[in-house]
């Protein structure tokens, strides 16, 4: 019997996922807000439907969206998802949303009879592009063997860690990391380079270190040639993550000093006006900060993302 997917949310990242979901074979049908941006799909022979109830009859939804507040919109506002009398059987969000936001949603769509896994991952829309995210779910084990093989299609990696909201926090922590390494990151890259060492070969140099990821790698081209509005990930939503990644430190009674000074200086990117760029651009207010006006060096460098 095939399998009925819908997909609701085609931003960056949802729209990079959503395609290697329909490219794998699987029968898609997507909603976005923003028509648009949901018609290259039609291209790799997803269905792009008019409402998100259109969607209702689906085996299984995935949604992608930016806050706590737009995952209820679309699933339970007019209109949403599960307000009308037919509803999906799964509901899979892979938003990085709040554990107390998740837990509520769970409750209402568990009370409507609709499963429900968290399912966030690690990587950008490049990585997802590349097949290289990983993926965590939480949630029933049933439901998460139930939806493994479309997880399969769109990671490199998927992962089980537990029953309830388990893989929120494990996005939280994600990505409040994701925050200190690209504090300590510019910190760094900027000292190597104000005492003299060329930006490149500096990045270069961690990436060949025990100490380079995936992560450094991904991210040295667009710190070498400063080519920051090639956006993955906003300050604003660093600054959300960042809260969010602190308000679990405070519920839980863990001391986080290094999240704590890379919050401020996330907040003060987003004070200072930087909105539609990647949240890298860190390294020129780091720069700045030393006295050194940086400049873009040209640089064919690889992001480690290549087939």
């Amino acid at each position: 019997m095939t399998v009925r997917i819908g997909w609701i949310g085609l931003g960056r990242m949802g729209e990079a996922m959503a395609k290697r979901l329909v490219k794998a074979g699987n029968e898609l049908s997507v909603w976005n807000r923003t028509a648009s941006k949901a018609a290259p799909l039609a291209e790799y022979g997803a269905t792009i439907v008019g409402s998100k109830q259109a969607l209702a009859s689906c085996d299984i939804v995935f949604t992608m969206v930016s806050t706590t507040d737009d995952l209820k919109q679309v699933l339970f506002e007019e209109g949403g998802l599960v307000a009308g009398p037919v509803k999906p059987k799964i509901v899979v969000d892979s938003s990085s949303i709040s554990q107390e936001g998740s837990a509520e949603i769970r409750a209402r769509l568990e009370a409507m009879g609709v499963g429900y896994l968290c399912s966030p991952v690690s990587g950008n829309a490049k990585v997802a592009k590349a097949g290289k995210l990983l993926q965590v779910a939480s949630g029933p084990k049933a439901l998460y063997n139930e939806v493994e093989p479309y997880l399969q299609a769109m990671a490199r990696k998927v992962m089980w860690v537990g029953e309830g909201e388990l893989a929120r926090i494990w996005k939280i922590a994600h990505n409040t990391m994701f925050g200190v390494i690209i504090q300590n990151l510019c910190e760094i890259t900027v000292l190597a380079e104000k005492a003299g060492i060329p930006r490149h070969i500096f990045l270069e140099s961690i990436n060949d270190s025990v100490l380079g990821s995936m992560y450094t790698k991904y991210k040295t081209p667009m710190l070498t040639n400063l080519s920051f509005d090639q956006v993955t990930f906003t300050p604003k939503l660093l600054l959300k993550d960042m809260d969010l990644g602190l308000g679990a430190a405070r519920a839980y009674g863990v001391a986080m000093p290094a999240a704590a000074a890379t919050r401020e200086s996330v907040a003060r990117m987003v004070g200072r006006g930087h909105e539609d760029i990647d949240f890298a651009v860190l390294l020129l207010e780091t720069a700045r900060d030393a006295g050194l006006e940086l400049t873009s060096e040209n640089m064919k460098m690889s992001d480690g993302l290549e087939s």
